[in-house]
């Protein structure tokens, strides 16, 4: 588990936000888009078009799930994914309906879905803290070599 544990955290994590992404970029597949989407909207007051909040969040996921496959630039791929997160708790606040069958304590399948950001955040603090000092550099092992 010590030997392997932190490269299949980095890789699931990695699918998980690029299939996660691939979803958001396909009209219909996600079962988060009209969530995200009327977020997004009420964040930006309507500004952006709809088809472009589809296409921006998921090239944002597509890009964090790359860097987490091949584990380049991690730095900025664990700044990315940690930008992205406070932005998915925001239908709590703001479509709490949507979020909760019963406050706070039953969540809707869409509020399963915000909550289970909290493992995702959780990951990307363990990776977080095993990255190599230079900046362009990956995860190191817990011995101190790179994965």
């Amino acid at each position: 588990m010590r030997r392997n544990g932190l490269t299949l955290l980095r890789v699931s994590l990695g699918v998980v936000f690029l299939w996660y992404g691939v979803l958001k970029l396909v009209p219909g597949l996600s079962p988060a888009e009209a969530l995200a989407t009327d977020t997004i909207r009420a964040i930006t007051f309507g500004a952006l078009p709809d088809r472009m909040i589809g296409v921006v969040l998921g090239t944002w996921e597509l890009i964090i799930g790359v860097g987490l496959l091949t584990g380049w630039m991690m730095r900025l791929v664990l700044l990315l994914l940690f930008l992205q997160m406070p932005g998915t708790f925001l239908p709590v606040f703001l479509f709490t309906d949507r979020v909760f069958e019963i406050v706070p304590f039953v969540p809707t399948i869409e509020g399963q879905y915000i909550f289970k950001n909290l493992i995702l955040i959780s990951a990307g603090i363990v990776l977080g803290g095993f990255l190599e000092k230079d900046p362009m550099g990956g995860v190191q092992t817990p011995n101190g070599k790179q994965e």
